[in-house]
């Protein structure tokens, strides 16, 4: 069996065909990422059941979770309990701080017609979908709907009515 040759090149037109297809794909990639394209994103479905809540730090450690529309005492998060909601509202607070968002401002807790939770900060606009978490983690959240709210509600099925929906 006789050696290649040392003198033998990859083809040129190989490599031509190569760059161009590399080219193309970095065409594509920038324009997604500058047009915010995401596959992966879910379209937003309408909420069945909204309601307006307050999160305060209180001096002994806990913190007050409080209706924002009539101040009534939803629940109170006890010391070193609920980690994954102080997470979140670690995670916001920095966001809120950097756009000088009051810390009286409310979040909006809402459970979509695809059973889906979402928590949106009214201070900064971002929406946190709480199911990605998973279910134990959306559950957290899910209590502070109240019972009715808190059932997920399946697809096509009738939306769920209150007095508290936004």
């Amino acid at each position: 069996m006789a050696d290649p040759s040392p003198n033998a090149h990859f083809p040129r037109k190989v490599l031509i065909a190569f760059a161009a297809l590399i080219g193309f794909f970095l065409v594509l990639v920038t324009a997604a990422v500058l047009t915010g394209y995401n596959p992966s994103q879910l379209p937003p479905s309408p909420a069945v059941f909204s309601r307006d809540l307050r999160f305060t730090d209180r001096p002994d450690g806990t913190t007050l979770v409080q209706d924002a529309t009539d101040g009534t005492t939803v629940a109170v998060l006890p010391v070193g309990g609920e980690g994954f909601v102080r997470g979140v509202l670690r995670t916001t607070s920095r966001g809120r701080r950097n756009a000088s968002v009051p810390p009286e401002t409310p979040f909006r807790l809402a459970r979509l017609t695809d059973g889906r939770l979402n928590l949106t900060d009214l201070g900064t606009q971002r929406v946190i979908e709480l199911r990605s978490f998973g279910p134990a983690n959306d559950a957290a959240f899910a209590v502070f709907l109240g019972s009715k709210a808190a059932i997920a509600t399946a697809p096509g099925a009738p939306a769920v009515k209150t007095d508290a929906t936004h």
